[in-house]
């Protein structure tokens, strides 16, 4: 019976040998095709694999030897993670392989973090680790639709714990492989951020507004690893525009929050030249683990607690002058065209005239520095409203549809 899917499986062959041919065996049993990848660098396995240590070297432009040599396993690795990463995009594009999992302690999960973010959103990518879910992963390494699993059991050797946890893993990427709805790229797609209808609304009114128009929408909770699904997409050219309306992620970067999109959050449309129409909803507001303490640079600012995993920490009036400027300078890099829509009246439910986080001062403050710091690429357009409000999905609208006529969306 030939294989419906094939699943690459990475992993150094040469210490895990007996639990990667254990996924390999699983996932064969259940009408699957396989791939192996050996990540190894000082020993061998004990059979051939499809793709050697050495071809994984060379793929990165290294050789084994040179990761010998290097005498620094942390060197080592980094070059057999460039390789494989490399490799497996290669064998994504030639239509080789319909999903990958790698297998790993805490040397084995850096590469795979590196293997699996080489792949497009979309392809089931799945990590078995005994550091699953652990702090030792900061959120910029995790790829937007990377599943993990935890390696109970599995330090060394296989036992009736770790092959629960190994058959699991096996059976859901294959099983992934076999579900997965390919994209539907016949309606243009646009790219959203926003936050739930308690505090931004728009995307109420825009959604059918562009579906109407022709265009799917996808709206992405900027929480974090929302954002970083979104810069992923964004950066691949696969948005005909985006209305980045909710940036809050750049300011918990820059305050020091874990939830994070990372450094390059508001970049990913303008190194694309995606058409980019932008706000500031929940500009004031940084967001942290509800269940750790205030970070020390937000101490003694009011919080407001969303839930037992989530609180916001209100910005003071400099942290916002110090926002504003974040936005404008990743603007200032697009290549294409660039709306920052500027509501005069607010950027959340919550800080209206007369809100509980209400402060005049600090939106004005934000205000001045984002007329002060916009760049010359950048079009701003102010509006006597709040960001809630009828007229912003209405301005946002009269932009969108100025782009559509003037042929200046991507891919239409």
């Amino acid at each position: 019976m030939s294989a419906d899917r094939t699943i690459l499986i990475v992993g150094t062959f040469d210490t895990k040998d007996e639990e990667l041919t254990y996924l390999a065996q699983v996932i064969r049993g259940q009408g699957g095709g396989v791939l192996t990848m050996d990540v190894s660098v000082l020993g061998d396995p004990s059979q051939p694999t499809d793709f050697s240590k050495q071809d994984v070297a060379q793929a990165g432009g290294h050789t084994i030897r040179e990761a010998v040599d290097g005498g620094d396993e942390n060197l080592a690795m980094q070059i057999m993670a460039k390789g494989a990463a490399l490799l497996t995009a290669r064998l994504h594009r030639e239509g080789r392989i319909d999903g990958v999992i790698a297998l790993g302690g805490t040397m084995g999960t850096d590469l795979a973090l590196d293997v699996c973010s080489a792949l497009p959103i979309g392809v089931p990518k799945y990590i078995v680790s005994t550091v699953s879910f652990s702090a030792l992963i900061p959120p910029d390494r995790l790829p937007a639709d990377v599943q993990m699993i935890l390696w109970a059991g599995g330090l060394y050797g296989l036992n009736s714990v770790c092959k629960a946890s190994l058959s699991q893993a096996a059976g859901a990427v294959l099983g992934a492989a076999r579900a997965v709805e390919r994209g539907d790229r016949r309606r243009p797609l646009i790219g959203m951020t926003s936050f739930g209808k308690t505090v931004l609304r728009y995307m109420v009114a825009l959604k059918p507004a562009l579906e109407a128009r022709g265009f799917e929408v996808a709206v992405f909770h900027a929480t974090g690893m929302g954002g970083r699904a979104f810069e992923s997409l964004a950066a691949e050219g696969a948005f005909a525009a985006v209305m980045d309306f909710a940036p809050q992620e750049v300011g918990n970067h820059l305050m020091g929050s874990t939830i994070s999109a990372g450094a390059d959050r508001m970049t990913g449309a303008g190194r694309s030249g995606t058409p980019q129409i932008v706000s500031i909803g929940c500009y004031d507001l940084v967001d942290f683990v509800g269940w750790q303490e205030v970070p020390a640079r937000l101490a003694g600012q009011e919080v407001h607690a969303h839930n037992r995993l989530l609180s916001s920490v209100m910005m003071t009036a400099d942290q916002r002058r110090e926002m504003a400027r974040a936005i404008c300078d990743k603007l200032a890099g697009a290549s294409g065209p660039v709306v920052l829509l500027l509501p005069l009246q607010g950027g959340n439910e919550w800080d209206r005239p007369g809100g509980p986080l209400s402060d005049p001062e600090g939106l004005r403050g934000f205000l001045e520095e984002i007329r002060a710091s916009c760049p010359a690429n950048v079009q701003l357009v102010e509006l006597d409203a709040h960001i809630n409000d009828p007229a912003f999905a209405e301005t946002a609208l009269a932009v969108f549809d100025g782009w559509a006529t003037g042929g200046h969306l991507r891919g239409t």
